[in-house]
């Protein structure tokens, strides 16, 4: 069973750098890699348009958008 960790940036930029090195290696297909590139494309994606709609509606970040940022 894999170890799965909190979501946020620094755990994301880990998992994407892991890849690339793996597929580097040969360890990982380019197909898998590309799967893992599309999700964190996704939650980047939705973490901009949360920062978006909170700018434009003049209200606070909210606080699960600042803790992935921040850690």
């Amino acid at each position: 069973m894999s170890d799965i960790k909190e979501l946020n940036a620094s755990n994301l930029k880990s998992a994407l750098w892991e890849t690339l090195n793996q597929v580097k290696e040969g360890t990982m297909q380019a197909g898998n890699a590309d799967a893992v590139a599309s999700q964190a494309r996704e939650i980047l994606r939705t973490v901009k348009v949360q920062l978006q709609v909170t700018q434009q509606s003049k209200r606070s970040v909210p606080a699960d958008v600042i803790a992935f940022a921040e850690k």
